[in-house]
């Protein structure tokens, strides 16, 4: 009875201490383009379960369309950028949106990240375009956005 207790204790240590990030396309697309860097530093976090990266529809479709796209060069075969999504998404938490914010960014196409990471109860959002999800219309204080570079210095 003891180590049943034990099991499901650490268990629940292990799922609250994972942070909710929602990682960015450009993000995905850097660490699987590059062998080394902060992309692919929180990428391997991720899969290592430190991070719980959260998908959403908007965000799982930019994903899969990436994969087929010619960004990649030789860094990667298909298959391979297709086994790291898929283990990913095993690491990853499924969010469903259910209020859309819109909080208006520059991007329209960066709105749906916010509205996942709000859904989700993220603590940030992994991504290179810092800058642009600053200047919405709509302030969120307990959401960051991070590089990945301030990504695995805050969270290491």
């Amino acid at each position: 009875m003891y180590s049943a207790l034990l099991v499901c204790w650490r268990a629940v240590v292990y799922v609250v201490s994972m942070v909710r990030l929602v990682i960015d396309t450009n993000v995905f697309v850097a660490g699987l383009r590059s062998a080394g860097g902060t992309s692919r530093a929180v990428l391997r976090r991720a899969l290592e379960g430190n991070y719980q990266p959260l998908f959403g529809n908007a965000l799982w479709q930019e994903y899969c369309d990436l994969l087929g796209r010619e960004v990649w060069g030789a860094s990667t075969t298909a298959q391979e950028r297709q086994q790291v999504l898929a283990a990913l998404a095993k690491r990853g938490r499924w969010v469903s949106i259910y209020y859309g914010w819109r909080p208006n960014l520059p991007d329209e196409a960066d709105n749906h990240l916010v509205e996942l990471a709000l859904a989700g109860s993220a603590v940030g959002i992994v991504t290179h375009n810092v800058r642009d999800f600053g200047r919405g219309e709509l302030v969120f204080d307990q959401l960051r956005v991070l590089t990945p570079a301030q990504c695995l210095e805050e969270w290491q």
